[in-house]
C-alpha cells in the first residue's frame, strides 16, 4: 500500500533534490559595467550555449540540467516573440520574462508527480541608463529575486559573490568588470588549493578563452545588444584584466609597505634646558 508524505515533506525533498543538482554545476556570474551588462560562465563547449540571447534588449543564462533550461530558453523566445507581435516590442521586458518563467516552474515544483527542474535562471536586461538596467534570479521552485548589480548563481554560488561583492563597483569599464568576474569564478578553486581540500565538482582548470562562454548586453546599440566575446577579442580582455589586476596588487602591497606619515599633532622629543652631565662623582668632587 502508498505510504502517505505530507506537502511539507515532499517539498523539502523536492527543493533538496533540485539544490543538489544545480550545485553540481559551474557557477556563472551576471554583473553590470559601466557599458552595459557582462554575462560569464564557464563552458567548454562552443556549441551548448548556457548564455543566450531572449529579445532585443533581453539576454537569458543559466546553470543546472542542459536539456531542461534548453527547453525554458525556446519557451521563452517563443513568449518574447508572441508578445512583441500581439503588442508592442516595448513590452516584452525582462520582468515580464522572469514572472513567466517563476510561474512555469512553480507549476512545475508543485505538482504531486514528476521531479522538479534542477536549473537556475538569470534573466537580465540593459537599459538606456544603467539606473534601469535589471537582473533577476529565478529557482528551480519558482522563486524570483531583483538582483541589483550582480548575481552569482549555481555551484558554489556563495563563494563566488562574496568575492564579487569585494570586487564590484558601479561605473565598471568591461575590462575592471571581466578582471572581478573571473576573480570570482576562481575563488572557490584558490579556497579550495590554500585549505587542501578536494573540489566538489572536480578540479577546476585554469579560465582561459578556450573553457569561457562571455557575453554582453552593449547598451550603446541601438535594436539588438546582445553580443558574444570569443576568439582574439576575447583573449585581448583576459589579458587585459589580468594585467590591471596585477597593477592594482602591486600598488596595494607597495602601499602597505610604506610607513605611516609623520602626524603634525604628534608631540615633539622633551627637550632640557639643563646642560649634559659629567662622570659621577663621589663628595669630595674627585671622580670616582
Amino acid at each position: 500500500m502508498p505510504f502517505y508524505v505530507s506537502p511539507e515533506q515532499s517539498m523539502r525533498d523536492k527543493a533538496d533534490y533540485a539544490r543538489k543538482g544545480v550545485a553540481r554545476s559551474r557557477s556563472s556570474v551576471v554583473l553590470q559595467y559601466a557599458g552595459g551588462i557582462l554575462l560569464v560562465t564557464p563552458n567548454i563547449s562552443s556549441v551548448l550555449h548556457k548564455i543566450s540571447e531572449i529579445y532585443d534588449r533581453i539576454a537569458f543564462a543559466a546553470v543546472g540540467r542542459y536539456n531542461e533550461y534548453e527547453v525554458l530558453r525556446k519557451a521563452g523566445v517563443t513568449y518574447a516573440d508572441v508578445t512583441g507581435y500581439q503588442f508592442d516590442r516595448g513590452d516584452v521586458t525582462a520582468r515580464g520574462l522572469a514572472n513567466w518563467y517563476a510561474q512555469a516552474l512553480g507549476t512545475n515544483f508543485s505538482e504531486p508527480s514528476g521531479k522538479p527542474y534542477e536549473v537556475e535562471i538569470v534573466v537580465a536586461e540593459v537599459g538606456a541608463k544603467p539606473d534601469s538596467d535589471q537582473i533577476y534570479r529565478i529557482s528551480w521552485d519558482g522563486s524570483v529575486s531583483d538582483e541589483p548589480g550582480f548575481v552569482a548563481f549555481g555551484g558554489q554560488a556563495d563563494a563566488v559573490a562574496a568575492t564579487l561583492k569585494e570586487r564590484f563597483s558601479d561605473g565598471m569599464s568591461l575590462t575592471e568588470a571581466l578582471a572581478a568576474a573571473l576573480a570570482a569564478l576562481a575563488a572557490p578553486a584558490a579556497a579550495s588549493a590554500t585549505s587542501g581540500a578536494a573540489q566538489a565538482n572536480g578540479s577546476q582548470p585554469e579560465l582561459t578563452a578556450a573553457n569561457l562562454e562571455v557575453a554582453i548586453l552593449d547598451r550603446a546599440r541601438a535594436h539588438r545588444t546582445f553580443r558574444r566575446l570569443h576568439g582574439p577579442r576575447l583573449e585581448e580582455l583576459i589579458a587585459e584584466s589580468r594585467t590591471t589586476e596585477t597593477a592594482e596588487a602591486v600598488e596595494a602591497a607597495e602601499t602597505a609597505d610604506e610607513p605611516a606619515p609623520a602626524s603634525a599633532d604628534a608631540p615633539a622629543p622633551a627637550s632640557s634646558d639643563e646642560p649634559p652631565t659629567g662622570p659621577s662623582s663621589a663628595g669630595d668632587g674627585i671622580p670616582t
